[in-house]
């Protein structure tokens, strides 16, 4: 069985590096027409740009900050006028800032929920409209979160800007189901980004050795990777999983799901 995505078009955010790029090349590799990618203004595309042509994949970086409440619209707006139309949504972007119920700051709280919860609503939002228009068929994948189910002290209102869209993604799919636009939800568990490692290393200051002693404790002997999380995506962008929608799959390994330490 050959997962396909052949001659779609398909938007991906936080596309400059970790799971949104490993989506956008696996897309390439399994026949994508054409690859919208977005990023905060302050990454650069051209190295993933590059793979991409090699692949033979018609694609476009388009910088965007996710706390403008107009880039969800400018950004399908701009996927439609560069390649006709828009078949596709992965919303793979999004913060993990820690903040608790007692610590949060206000401004954390809404820039954590802004670039988490209200940007890929807005996406959903505009894709939906786009597809509907067309009379057209589908797909959105919103990467969550398994800390939706409890999550973490200190993950609390990361937890809840993800456990947010679980619920949009579900109301989504049965509202538009017979549109067939299908919308999928990945709770992602502990997961080896770019992001993460930033996070681990450099913000939470375990150094450089945080990733083998957190690999070490794993059933697999490793985090889940960015082409783990690409495969899943594929699938649930593909045909190959019509008449599904409205699941959320929780892509975790060694988790108990619910509250956590």
């Amino acid at each position: 069985m050959e997962v396909r995505v052949d001659n779609k078009v398909l938007v991906v955010t936080g596309a400059a590096q970790g799971l949104g790029r490993a989506i956008a090349l696996e897309a390439a590799r399994s026949g994508a027409e054409a690859i919208i990618l977005t990023d905060h203004p302050s990454k650069r595309g051209d190295d993933v740009l590059a793979e991409l042509y090699k692949l033979g994949t018609s694609a476009t970086f388009v910088p965007a900050d996710l706390m403008d409440r107009d880039t969800p619209a400018k950004l399908v707006a701009a996927a439609v006028e560069k390649f006709g139309r828009l078949d596709g949504l992965v919303n793979a972007a999004g913060l993990s800032d820690r903040g608790s119920v007692a610590s949060v700051d206000p401004a954390l709280f809404d820039r954590l929920f802004i670039v988490n919860t209200r940007a890929p609503m807005f996406l959903m939002q505009a894709l939906i409209r786009h597809l509907q228009e067309r009379k057209a068929p589908g797909v959105i994948v919103n990467v969550l979160s398994f800390q939706a189910h409890g999550a973490a002290v200190n993950l609390a209102i990361y937890g809840a800007t993800k456990a947010a869209l679980s619920l949009l993604t579900k109301n989504a799919a049965f509202a538009h189901r017979k549109d067939r636009i299908r919308i999928f939800g990945i709770n992602l568990g502990w997961a080896d980004t770019d992001g993460e490692r930033e996070m681990q290393a450099v913000k939470l200051g375990r150094g450089e050795s945080w990733l083998s002693e957190a690999e070490a404790r794993m059933s697999w002997g490793r985090l889940i990777k960015p082409e783990d999380v690409a495969s899943l995506t594929l699938f649930l962008l593909s045909d190959i999983s019509i008449p599904m929608s409205g699941a959320l799959i929780d892509q975790v390994q060694d988790a108990v799901l619910g509250v956590r330490d």
